[in-house]
C-alpha cells in the first residue's frame, strides 16, 4: 500500500412528484392542466477522512474499515478506488 487518503460519507437523494391540476377561469376557452411540482430533498452524513500510511498492511486496513462499520458494499468501493488511484498494488477479485 502506498499512502492514501480514505473517505466516506452517506449521500441520499429523495425526489418526490407531488403535481396539481390547474382549472381554467369559468367560462373560458382555457383547458384543464396538470402543473408538475419536484421536491428534490439532498441529506448526507458527517464525513470522515483519515490518511492511510504506506506502512499500513491491506489487512490493517480492512480491520479498521471494518471496526468502523463500513458496509460490504461500501468497503470494495473504498478498495476499488484506493486500486484505481494506484495506491494498491494488489489485484481486487469480487465474486
Amino acid at each position: 500500500m502506498s499512502t492514501v487518503a480514505v473517505a466516506q460519507s452517506n449521500l441520499t437523494v429523495t425526489i418526490a412528484e407531488n403535481p396539481t391540476v390547474v382549472q381554467p377561469e369559468p367560462l373560458s376557452l382555457g383547458q384543464t392542466a396538470v402543473q408538475p411540482a419536484t421536491n428534490l430533498q439532498v441529506t448526507q452524513t458527517d464525513s470522515k477522512l483519515a490518511v492511510v500510511p504506506t506502512t499500513v498492511s491491506l489487512q490493517e486496513l480492512v480491520d479498521g474499515l471494518n471496526a468502523l462499520g463500513i458496509s460490504p458494499r461500501d468497503l470494495i468501493a473504498i478498495l476499488q478506488a484506493i486500486k484505481a488511484s494506484g495506491a494498491l498494488q494488489a489485484e481486487i477479485e469480487v465474486l
